[in-house]
């Protein structure tokens, strides 16, 4: 069941997810559920606020982060099971504005862009990469007061999606699910314009017991998983 309450049972397990993938992740726990007798709840937040929430002892027993560095790092200081670190999917960067207006790279010096909304790079990995993108297109430093900052890239996307910016710095995924006469102009970026996005799944301590969480880190590498995480909008490793 999708939800935000953990439950102490060996039944369920709870999966600190990153924001840009909380819908393909409901997709994936209904199927799981459905096959299964366990249950599945969910947390979304940026990666680095749900890493520190993991160091301080939030009760999670799987991590779906955005990069590859947080759950490193998570096993190195023991917060998560060594060997069990995996890439379940590589996000795809994309610009993305709700008007019929074609809006690309070129176009965020023009005066029509006011605002340029991504995530926050400190704490979100589409943040860092579309920091990258602005640094690597050598216009960063004159769009940087266009700016402004999500704490993830679905405040990121909130931004642009109630008119509060023109343009944004999203996930694809975030944009296949939008209905067509609400999907506005999506430009693809060339992905050698930033560092990869391979978001990498960890088991972490409080699950190395659990069979739910056991089980379900199983299935995400399957190829039915892999399947629909590819059909929302996500490359596979």
């Amino acid at each position: 069941m999708v939800g935000c309450a953990p439950r102490p049972s060996d039944n369920s397990a709870t999966v600190a997810v990153a924001a840009n993938f909380k819908p393909t992740l409901g997709k994936l726990i209904l199927t799981f559920e459905a096959e299964t007798d366990f249950q599945v709840d969910m947390v979304a937040g940026s990666t680095g606020k749900l890493y520190a929430q993991i160091t301080h002892g939030a009760p999670y027993d799987i991590f779906l982060a955005a990069d590859q560095w947080r759950p490193e790092r998570l096993i190195v200081e023991d917060h998560a099971v060594a060997g069990t670190q995996k890439t379940y999917a590589l996000g795809r960067l994309v610009l993305w504005s709700r008007s019929d207006l074609q809006i690309g790279l070129e176009d965020l010096e023009l005066p029509k862009v006011q605002r340029i909304a991504i995530a926050n790079p400190n704490l979100a990995p589409y943040g860092t990469a579309a920091r990258q993108v602005l640094q690597r297109t050598n216009v960063l430093d004159v769009v940087s007061d266009k700016l402004v900052f999500g704490e993830n890239v679905g405040q990121a996307f909130a931004f642009v999606s109630t008119s509060n910016a023109q343009v944004g710095f999203v996930a694809e995924a975030q944009i296949r699910l939008l209905p067509k006469t609400q999907s506005g102009q999506m430009v693809r970026l060339d992905p050698a314009l930033h560092d990869p996005i391979a978001q990498d799944a960890v088991l972490l301590r409080r699950g190395s017991d659990n069979p739910a969480a056991e089980a379900f880190m199983t299935f995400l590498h399957s190829p039915k998983a892999q399947d629909i995480i590819a059909r929302h909008g996500y490359d596979l490793p």
